[in-house]
């Protein structure tokens, strides 16, 4: 059987071309009790007069009914089969924070959790600041540094989140998640999913118990949860796949983790989205590809947060005159999965996507929206073949065969 990239870069025809992937983290949703999704109620006119200019459709980021993490659903829209490429949250946190993974290290992405006798009422501590969340890592690096043979290392994230590395020899990265997912459960220890990573299973369920007691007079970062463990895998670079000079513009370490991972440039950006556009638009000669990460309308998504979330699209919409003035050849706007308010959760409902760029079918759009999409000239598609899309309008395949 061919290779997929093996296959695409055969037909790779580069240029001077521009494209720009602006992904707004957990856009889908489903209607409120008002009938209408964050993207209906919002006020977007600078959103729908490039709906009026192109063509819109749906992704599936991995398969029909399948849910994804953030991981799998931005290896799908970077040209990645999430199926063959199954990544460990935990590498990505860890390479977006920086922190160098070796040979003998497992990583995973922690959060800060709020418990009550052995129950867990907020998975996200209540958001606490990165100033506050940085304080009990320094605490814990304190009072925690090795288990038997292995030495634990903690390193501060956004918010809530934080990144656990554990160095030793035997370790394996085969290991159910420590954490419930759901507010009103137990606690949950690891399990071992391989012989090959028993022992880390076992430095793991230590570590969550000494981590509940150094924490056990905090109110509410008094427990953590530990998800996504990983070794460094290795994947295909995106610049040698798809001959092009990619920049990540991203705030929150995840993601600039998974750039980093598949090879693009992790470039330094302000906070906000108009100060993330800004970095583009200096970096603009620079490179082929920007891929532009917007983080809170999956937040306030999986808050419940609706009007908070309408907010968000509304303040991506209002800067959004910034990037169209650069005037990409493609641009596509859509995110790595769906993150309805009424779920409070990742879902797996399809993903809007818009494909701005010369030659489309346009017309048939006068707003962006979840049924625009559905309806849309671009059908639904496998999220894995939104760059191949990006590639053909941007002028930069051959054809295939005589």
């Amino acid at each position: 059987m061919v290779d997929r990239h093996e296959f695409i870069k055969s037909l790779i025809s580069p240029n001077n071309s521009k494209i720009v992937l602006l992904v707004m983290d957990g856009i889908g949703d489903i209607p409120d009790e008002s009938g209408l999704t964050p993207l209906q109620r919002a006020n977007t006119p600078n959103l729908d007069a490039i709906a009026r200019e192109s063509e819109l459709g749906q992704s599936i980021p991995v398969l029909p009914g399948i849910t994804p993490g953030s991981g799998p659903g931005h290896l799908g829209i970077f040209g990645y089969d999430p199926i063959k490429y199954q990544i460990g949250r935990g590498i990505l946190e860890a390479l977006g924070s920086n922190v160098e993974v070796g040979p003998k290290d497992v990583v995973a992405r922690g959060n800060f959790a709020t418990i009550k006798d052995g129950i867990v009422i907020d998975r996200r501590a209540g958001r606490p600041s990165s100033e506050e969340s940085a304080k009990i890592v320094e605490l814990l690096n304190e009072k925690i540094t090795k288990i038997e043979d292995v030495e634990i290392r903690f390193f501060p994230g956004k918010e809530h989140r934080f990144v656990l590395k554990l160095t030793g020899e035997g370790l394996g990265d085969n290991l159910e998640d420590a954490d419930p997912q759901k507010e009103g459960k137990p606690i949950k220890y690891t399990s071992a999913l391989s012989s090959d990573s028993e022992k880390t299973a076992k430095i793991i369920n230590i570590l969550l118990d000494k981590i509940k007691e150094v924490l056990k007079e905090e109110s509410r970062m008094n427990f953590a949860l530990v998800r996504g463990f990983s070794k460094h895998p290795h994947l295909p670079q995106f610049g040698e796949v798809f001959k092009l000079k990619a920049a990540a513009v991203a705030v929150y370490p995840m993601y600039k983790g998974i750039a980093k991972l598949v090879g693009m440039d992790v470039v330094s950006t302000g906070q906000t989205v108009e100060e993330e556009f800004d970095t583009v638009a200096k970096l603009w000669k620079e490179y082929d590809f920007f891929y532009i990460h917007v983080k809170k309308t999956d937040s306030y998504g999986e808050d419940g947060n609706y009007d908070s979330k309408v907010k968000v699209i509304e303040e991506v919409d209002s800067v959004l005159p910034k990037l169209l003035s650069l005037k990409p050849d493609v641009l596509i706007v859509t995110g790595d999965h769906s993150t309805p308010c009424l779920m409070k959760s990742h879902s797996f409902h399809p993903v809007p996507v818009m494909i701005k760029a010369k030659f489309v079918r346009r017309g048939l759009s006068d707003r962006f929206n979840e049924y625009e999409c559905a309806r849309g000239t671009l059908g639904t598609i496998k999220a894995v073949d939104i760059m191949t899309l990006a590639l053909a309008y941007a002028g930069r395949l051959k054809k295939f065969g005589a």
